[in-house]
C-alpha cells in the first residue's frame, strides 16, 4: 500500500527497561528481607498474644502441670505415751456437759480475777481478735452446691446449698479449698465466691467420707487476677500445741452463715480416741457450731488447728447442746496430703488400740489389739477379727496404733499388702497371714 500525502505513519515503541546493576538488585533484596522480617515479628507477637484466649475459647487450654503439694507431718512435744481414752470414756459418763462448763467456768473466772482488766486491754484483745479475722477472711470461701432436679409436673428445678471452705493451698494451676463432704454430695456442679465477692467454678478433687470431709479446685485461670493476688492460702497449724483454756477463734460457718465468727477457750482434749483406722484426739470448744456446714478452728497466730465435726457423737453427749467437738489438724494431714494431690484416703477397716504392759502381762502379744473388725472392710472381707492382734504390715513391726497409722499412709488404694496377725487358740496365740486389698475411704 503506498503513501499518500495526508496519511501519517504511527511509530510502534516498546519501552524496554534498562538493565539493573548489581548494586540495585542488592538494595532491592534487602529491602524485600526487611518487610518480611518487620511482618513475621508483627505476625508473631500477635498469635502469642492471641493464642491463650483462643485456646481458653477453642476448649483446647493444656493443663498446667504443678509440683504435688506437700504438707509436713507434726510431732508431739510432750513425747509421752497417749493414753487411750474410748468414746464412751470422753463423751459418756467420763465427761459430761455440765462437767465441761464447770471446768470452764473455772478457767475463765481465775482468768478474770488476776488479770488486770481496762478499757484499753479490752480494746486491744478485741482489735486483735478482729485482725485475725479479717486476715482469715482472704482464705474463707463460700461453697455453692447446685443440684439440677424435676418437680412433680416436670418442670426442671435448682436447688443450691451455701457451705463454707478455706483455701488449704495454692500452687501456680490451682486453689485447694477444704470443706465439708456434706457440700460435694449429689452436687451436679459447684461454684466458690472468694471474700471479695468474684466467683471461680471448682471441681471435686477428692473425698474422705470417714471424716466427713474433701477437698475442692479452683483453676487459677478460671479466678479473677486481682482475687489471685488478694487471696491466701491458711497457714496450717500443730494441733499437737493446743491444750485445754486456749483461745480460739471460729470461722467459717459457726453461726450457721458463712463468714461469721466466734471466739472461746478450749474446755478439754481427749487424748487416744479410737478413730476408723488410728486414733486422733478430740478437742472441745465452749461454743456451740455447724459442723455439717463448715466451722474451722484458728489459734492465736492465725493458723488453722481443726475442725469442728459430728463424727464422734455418742448418744445426747456427743456434741452438746453449746458444746463443739472437732477434729484436731495434725493427726489429719497425712490423709489431707492425699486429698489435695487427688488421691483417696487409704482405708484398711478396723479400730484398736495399743497392747498395754497390763494386757502383756495377761499373755497377750504385742502389737494393736482390733476391738473392732468393721464390716465390709478390706480386713473383714478377708477374716480378719475382733480380738486379733495386728503384729506386721508387709515385713514391718507394729508395736502401735501410730506404727499402724504410718505404715497405712505409705499405701493407696488398691495396693495388695500382705498382713500379720496373731489369734487366740485354746491355749495359745497363732500367727496367721492375710493379703489385704486397700480400699478407699
Amino acid at each position: 500500500m503506498s503513501d499518500t500525502p495526508n496519511e501519517k505513519k504511527f511509530m510502534r515503541e516498546k519501552i524496554v527497561k534498562p538493565p539493573i546493576d548489581k548494586r540495585r538488585a542488592a538494595g532491592r533484596i534487602l529491602c524485600y528481607v526487611l518487610f518480611a522480617a518487620v511482618f513475621g515479628g508483627v505476625a508473631a507477637v500477635s498469635f502469642v498474644a492471641s493464642l491463650p484466649t483462643a485456646k481458653k475459647l477453642l476448649g483446647k487450654e493444656q493443663p498446667v502441670t504443678s509440683a504435688p503439694i506437700t504438707i509436713e507431718r507434726d510431732q508431739d512435744p510432750s513425747g509421752e505415751p497417749t493414753p487411750v481414752e474410748t468414746m464412751a470414756e470422753t463423751t459418756g459418763e467420763g465427761i459430761r456437759a455440765e462437767d465441761l462448763k464447770d471446768e470452764v467456768d473455772k478457767i475463765v473466772g481465775d482468768a478474770m480475777e488476776k488479770f488486770p482488766w481496762t478499757t484499753k486491754n479490752l480494746t486491744e484483745l478485741n482489735d486483735a481478735f478482729r485482725n485475725i479475722y479479717l486476715e482469715s477472711e482472704k482464705s474463707i470461701v463460700t461453697v455453692s452446691a447446685v443440684k439440677n432436679d424435676v418437680d412433680w409436673f416436670d418442670n426442671p428445678i435448682e436447688t443450691t446449698g451455701q457451705y463454707a471452705g478455706i483455701i488449704i493451698a495454692v500452687n501456680s494451676s490451682e486453689a485447694l479449698i477444704l470443706t465439708g463432704q456434706s457440700a460435694v454430695a449429689g452436687a451436679d456442679s459447684l461454684r466458690v465466691t472468694f471474700g471479695d465477692g468474684s466467683t471461680a467454678a471448682v471441681e471435686l478433687k477428692s473425698q474422705d467420707i470417714t471424716s466427713k470431709m474433701a477437698v475442692v479446685s479452683a483453676k487459677i485461670s478460671d479466678i479473677e487476677e486481682q482475687t489471685v493476688n488478694w487471696m491466701k492460702a491458711v497457714e496450717l497449724g500443730n494441733s499437737y500445741s493446743v491444750r485445754t483454756g486456749d483461745m480460739v477463734l471460729a470461722v467459717g460457718s459457726p453461726s450457721g452463715h458463712v463468714h461469721s465468727v466466734k471466739q472461746g477457750l478450749i474446755a478439754y482434749v481427749a487424748k487416744g480416741v479410737q478413730a476408723v483406722d488410728g486414733q486422733t484426739r478430740i478437742l472441745y470448744t465452749e461454743f456451740e457450731s455447724h459442723a455439717d456446714e463448715g466451722t474451722f478452728l484458728l489459734n492465736l497466730s492465725g493458723q488453722l488447728v481443726g475442725w469442728a465435726t459430728d463424727t464422734y457423737q455418742s448418744g445426747d453427749n456427743g456434741q452438746t447442746e453449746d458444746k463443739t467437738m472437732a477434729i484436731p489438724i495434725s493427726e489429719y494431714k497425712g490423709v489431707l496430703q492425699k486429698l489435695t494431690n487427688g488421691q483417696s484416703a487409704p482405708y484398711f477397716g478396723i479400730r484398736g488400740q495399743d497392747v498395754t504392759s497390763v494386757m502383756m502381762e495377761s499373755g497377750i502379744p504385742s502389737g494393736v489389739y482390733i476391738t473392732d473388725s468393721i464390716a465390709d472392710g478390706p480386713a473383714y472381707n478377708v477374716g480378719i477379727q475382733n480380738g486379733d492382734i495386728l503384729t506386721k504390715i508387709r515385713d514391718t513391726e507394729i508395736q502401735t496404733i501410730r506404727d499402724f497409722q504410718n505404715r497405712l499412709e505409705d499405701t493407696k488404694t488398691g495396693d495388695s499388702v500382705k498382713v500379720t496377725v496373731k489369734r487366740k487358740s485354746i491355749d495359745e496365740y497363732k500367727e496367721i497371714e492375710y493379703q489385704v486389698t486397700i480400699g478407699a475411704r
